[in-house]
């Protein structure tokens, strides 16, 4: 295998790094044009692990006058070495990240004066060649980040120069304190005289150019009363790919390491592409964009499986980045932020059992009222919860992305269920191992049952066909064995369940299986439950002969099984005919 390649610069957001060290860098510097036609003050919100941090450090280099020299060797190869804009290396760059303030809440302001004082002093080091006397010493002898701000704003005034800021992860510290102190604190940071929005107010006069990134929006419509800072192009289409790759850009990732012989002979471009698609993509930011541009992958995903595959020889066993389960814990903190938590847990309910939620997506609210349905819905989909997949009238369709996000609502689930009914895993292990290497479906599917029982007889938390199916689902989900498909089509019907082999990883898995499960409700009587029974049995029948399904078997024996709940007890179980 050939080793005179480029490494992937899995979490490096150092752009003079990536280029230094020759990594593997997808090139969208062709967004700068676009950037600097759309206004002089932006604002962007993209989920975690979108490749905000490298993009922006890439963005320093190109807008600062101290790099002017360098510009050929750094940018050499990218869109914007043959296309340079007017305003390339014209600025004073301050570029301030917020998560590297700290999540000490109690210590928050001192903090966060410290690092601003810290990066007004490295800016003027940066730059003290531009200014007369010694603005260094100068700078030192200002005590507080505002007045070290104000000062630089004096002096660059009096000079001419001309000032670009970058806030990368603007919303950090902020997220923190309203997740762990709750409102009141968040309130007195964000209002009236509280030093972060005192901080704000300095930027928008001192700065020729401003881009902020961050998670979501709220921060900035307290901190501003509605984006009179910064234009929002969240949602712009001119803007749609700058983050994330396209999987024209992850095929062409997958051929540079295939050509240079780094990737095994018997791996195919798209075996790699049919591996991830599920995993990794399918975001869409504009509602312009949905069905006209293709939707962008995770690029933190993206670059989280190459580098196993590249590095190690074979793709990681587990596909979701350990690394993503923080951003999980946030989504929990989230949805209990307040002691109203009850329709939010409907909400996340709704979307992990229906794949799907209808709403407005709402482009700005205080975080006094971020808890309302429409801007509750919105934040998940800022939050990368959610994405678009379509429009319903006036509405859009909001859609779970994929199987990595989709697993994270399951996980909520789970946590909820568990608090109410624990979960024997080493018996469900064992259940699924009966199942996937011996065909022996019964006691795994018995478990399940049995946990719905216990979970829904405790708690009224379950009720209804849609919800048994958020259920199973969120316990097959527990297994690495199978990939779980809901609802695929076969036959012109939609399957419940498919359990999918996971063969790439679990060569061993002998059996697979497609359920279709069959609810009624307490009072249904005995004539109702045969009728349904069969017509279970000629859909399951059906789906278990679609050539589509056959094919995706991949030599296992499939066992098709209808289940049969009424209220809370499993009336029926049975496997139908003989799968093949």
């Amino acid at each position: 295998m050939g080793t005179d390649f480029k490494l992937i610069p899995y979490g490096i957001s150092n752009f003079k790094q990536v280029r230094s060290e020759n990594k593997y860098l997808v090139d969208k510097t062709m967004y700068f044009e676009n950037m600097e036609q759309a206004g002089n003050f932006l604002f962007l919100v993209r989920p975690r692990r979108f490749g905000k941090s490298l993009f922006l450090n890439m963005l320093e280099a190109y807008y600062d006058v101290n790099e002017k020299n360098g510009f050929e060797e750094l940018f050499r190869g990218l869109y914007v070495a043959d296309h340079p804009t007017e305003n390339r290396n014209k600025y004073q760059v301050m570029h301030l990240d917020f998560s590297r303030v700290g999540s000490d809440v109690d210590r928050l302001q001192y903090n966060f004066d410290c690092y601003l004082s810290l990066r007004c002093e490295s800016f003027a080091k940066a730059y003290a060649a531009f200014y007369p006397g010694n603005i260094v010493d100068e700078i030192r002898q200002i005590k507080g980040g505002e007045q070290r701000l104000n000062f630089i704003n004096d002096v660059a005034r009096s000079a001419g120069s001309k000032l670009y800021l970058i806030v990368d992860e603007y919303d950090n510290f902020t997220n923190n304190v309203l997740n762990i102190k709750g409102h009141d604190a968040y309130h007195a940071l964000t209002h009236g005289t509280g030093f972060y929005r005192d901080v704000f107010k300095l930027f928008k006069g001192m700065f020729d150019r401003i881009i902020m990134l961050g998670v979501s929006p709220i921060t900035l419509d307290d901190l501003t009363s509605g984006y009179n800072i910064a234009l929002n192009i969240t949602m712009d289409p001119r803007f749609n790919q700058m983050l994330g790759f396209s999987e024209d850009e992850v095929r062409q990732m997958i051929r540079y390491y295939k050509d240079a012989g780094a990737i095994k002979e018997d791996v195919t471009e798209d075996s790699i592409i049919g591996d991830i698609k599920p995993w990794y993509d399918n975001y869409c930011f504009a509602e312009e964009s949905f069905g006209k541009e293709p939707s962008m992958f995770n690029s933190d995903m993206v670059c989280y499986y190459m580098n196993n595959l590249v590095g190690l020889g074979s793709r990681p066993k587990e596909l979701v980045d350990p690394n993503t389960m923080t951003d999980y814990g946030k989504l929990k903190r989230l949805i209990k932020i307040d002691k109203s938590e009850g329709k939010r847990i409907e909400v996340i309910h709704d979307i992990a059992e229906k794949g799907f939620i209808k709403a407005r997506l709402v482009s700005h609210f205080p975080a006094e009222r971020m808890m309302e349905f429409g801007n509750f819905v919105s934040l998940l989909y800022y939050y990368g919860m959610l994405t678009i997949g379509g429009t319903v009238g006036d509405r859009l369709k909001l859609i779970i992305p994929n199987n990595n996000v989709r697993l994270q609502y399951y996980q909520y689930l789970l946590d909820e269920y568990s608090s109410i009914h624990s979960i024997d895993v080493s018996e469900l292990d064992d259940a699924f191992d009966m199942a996937a290497l011996d065909g022996d479906w019964q006691p795994l599917i018995k478990y399940i049952c049995r946990a719905y029982h216990d979970t829904t007889a405790i708690r009224q938390l379950i009720e209804g066909e849609r919800n048994l199916q958020g259920f199973m689902n969120a316990y097959l989900t527990l297994t690495n064995y199978y990939l779980i498909a809901p609802e695929m089509e076969f036959s012109h019907g939609y399957c419940d369940f498919f359990l999918l082999p996971n063969y790439a990883v679990y060569p061993m898995v002998k059996h697979s299986y497609i359920l279709e499960l069959k609810y009624l409700k307490a009072d249904a009587t005995d004539a109702d439950a045969k009728r349904q029974w069969s017509e279970a049995v000629e859909q399951i029948t059906s789906y278990a002969a679609d050539k589509k399904l056959q094919s995706m078997l991949h030599g296992t024996q499939l066992h098709p099984i209808v289940v049969q709940i009424k209220g809370y007890d499993a009336i029926r179980i049975e496997e139908v005919g003989g799968g093949k």
